[in-house]
């Protein structure tokens, strides 16, 4: 017997809100529309809260709010920040930068999920070299191996 994994699958208050905030603020691409459940290329999948309860025969009980997040990458973070800001989304913080040096942002949306955008570890690694710091530095301070840091600058 196969077992195969395909994706998350959030429950939303709004169907129409939640497709057109993937679609439109994290640019996500829709695969399947089935009205009440959409599949977006990315592989994530939203579904309609009531329609969900109907076919489960279970109340969706608590709320979403800091109990999972959904981890979105962009290399454009600084600009994406801003038109985040547009959107009038709520932050639970804007771009700060993880201990791995990673630079990330967090928000809420429409149901309260928690959205993170980070930018790529390869972004991070070449920002790095940038800086100055040689490839163990890179390794040490970003938690990638040596390897993959020499791979990311074309070292080898």
């Amino acid at each position: 017997m196969k077992i195969e994994y395909i994706c998350p699958l959030i429950t939303v208050n709004d169907i129409l809100k939640s497709k057109e905030f993937y679609m439109n603020i994290l640019k996500q691409e829709v695969e399947l529309d089935h009205g009440e459940n959409i599949a977006f290329k990315s592989g994530l999948a939203i579904h309609d809260k009531n329609h969900f309860q109907k076919l489960t025969g279970k109340q969706i009980e608590g709320e979403s709010r800091n109990n999972m997040e959904l981890y979105f990458q962009s290399d454009d973070i600084d600009n994406l920040e801003e038109v985040l800001e547009s959107f009038n989304v709520e932050f639970i913080h804007k771009i700060i930068e993880q201990p791995w040096g990673q630079r990330v942002m967090r928000f809420y949306d429409p149901d309260d999920y928690i959205i993170e955008i980070g930018e790529p570890i390869e972004v991070v690694i070449k920002r790095f070299a940038a800086q100055g710091l040689v490839t163990e530095e890179i390794s040490e301070k970003s938690s990638m191996p040596v390897e993959y840091v020499k791979m990311v600058l074309n070292l080898e």
